[in-house]
């Protein structure tokens, strides 16, 4: 216990956690062992982990087919450089992603995150028209309460009031940014919600892309739309000559009941994004993936080669990682146990809706969603949760939750029971 509390002290007065700020009076939770949906804290507690540490966790903690896998990997190479060099693992997940991701994307650039991902993606739009005779082309249009990440071009398509993001203003590319679509997940879109998009893509003339988290965006408001906004994008862009980029990295592999969310309106954007459950959450990779029309072209034009490269890029170990995790989910009955999600989801987090301090319940997919008036309370909420025996971070005004894929019904019910009890509990403490 004594080394646990040395530890505990320099983690407090010596380590950045992600938006904190070294002097928070925020506890961080020791965790010295993971399995299955459980974490493990340095006490010997117990918890669910409810949010797939940050969506990515798909398969459970501890798995034994990736353990192994990597082990094997291991005994060949850890890393090695990918530029002028290649290897097995990087061939063969890059054969796996062009067989299970839309046709016509068929080229792939591995990178290091989910924000180095869109960052290429924004560099591949301005490099293709750079290449074809049109180097004004830079800025991009971008739906408000959106997220994209935290690289400097990444922030620069969040939403500039909820993205976070406000005190580099000055610093970002000004981009153009439109409202939100309204119409819900499973409703048909209307003309008054196309507008701004058609607005804005007549009145811009300089803009390379259209960027979007397909169907569900995520940490900018987790709100689902309708997959008609998607059909009706592409033929916008379509129409006006633009690119379309879909962010399918909290989205992608199987999140949404689509393998990828845009298959939900079939609909193929000119590149996409993906990242976080790629790799089961071992090991950090994304990719950025484009169409032989993109690449082409880049490659054609000056200088006459695409201008980004990471040194961890497709890194031996995470591109093993990422080919043994889509095997696992290939392999599963995925549709199924994402099917078994929603239905425990909205069953048991509809008590919610009766509760005052709650603004709306929402569910899609293994996402659940619970909405309340005023922003969350982040010391109190979440020792309530520890307390409980779930791990839960809630954000903003948002109480949600992306389980991993294999939990069972009787821990489902535990999280959605323990999530109703401590947003009761919490509305009435808010109360005192």
């Amino acid at each position: 216990m004594q080394q646990s509390e040395h530890l505990m002290n320099i983690d407090r007065d010596a380590i950045w956690h992600p938006y904190s700020a070294l002097t928070s009076a925020l506890p961080n939770y020791h965790v010295i062992s993971a399995d299955g949906v459980r974490l493990t804290l340095a006490n010997g507690k117990q918890l669910i982990d409810g949010m797939s540490s940050w969506w990515c966790v798909i398969h459970g903690y501890n798995q034994p087919q990736m353990n192994q896998a990597l082990e094997r990997q291991l005994k060949d190479m850890a890393h090695v450089m990918f530029g002028g060099l290649t290897h097995t693992p990087a061939m063969q997940l890059t054969e796996q992603l062009l067989a299970i991701t839309p046709e016509p994307l068929n080229a792939v650039f591995y990178s290091d995150s989910g924000s180095v991902a869109v960052d290429v993606a924004l560099k591949m739009a301005i490099q293709y028209w750079y290449a074809k005779g049109e180097p004004q082309r830079q800025r991009f249009i971008s739906l408000r309460s959106g997220y994209h990440g935290d690289t400097l071009g990444a922030m620069s398509v969040c939403d500039p009031v909820t993205g976070m993001h406000s005190m580099f203003a000055d610093v970002l590319p000004e981009q153009v940014f439109i409202d939100q679509p309204r119409c819900r997940f499973g409703e048909a879109c209307s003309e008054a919600d196309m507008a701004p998009l058609k607005k804005a893509l007549m009145k811009h003339t300089d803009i390379a892309a259209v960027i979007m988290e397909p169907v569900a965006q995520g940490a900018g408001g987790m709100w689902f739309y309708s997959a008609d906004y998607l059909t009706q994008a592409r033929k916008l862009c379509d129409e006006q000559g633009v690119l379309l980029i879909f962010d399918e990295i909290a989205t992608g592999f199987g999140r949404t009941g689509k393998l990828f969310a845009c298959e939900h309106a079939h609909v193929v954007p000119d590149i996409m994004c993906i990242g976080k459950a790629l790799t089961g959450g071992y090991l950090s990779l994304a990719a950025t993936l484009t169409t032989h029309e993109v690449s082409s072209t880049i490659d054609n034009g000056q200088p006459g080669v695409f201008m980004h490269g990471p040194t961890f890029m497709a890194n031996p170990l995470a591109c093993t990682a990422a080919l043994t995790s889509i095997r696992l989910l290939l392999e599963s009955d995925w549709q199924a146990n994402i099917h078994r999600l929603q239905q425990s989801l909205e069953e048991g987090l509809a008590p919610c809706r009766e509760l005052p301090q709650v603004h709306e319940v929402r569910v899609l997919g293994g996402i659940g969603v619970v909405e309340l008036k005023e922003p969350v309370d982040m010391k109190i909420i979440v020792p309530l949760f520890v307390e409980a025996g779930v791990w839960i971070r809630p954000f903003g005004k948002l109480v949600y939750v992306m389980p991993p894929y294999i939990m069972s019904r009787e821990d489902l019910d535990e999280l959605t029971t323990t999530m109703v009890a401590v947003i009761a509990k919490y509305g009435e403490l808010s109360l005192v």
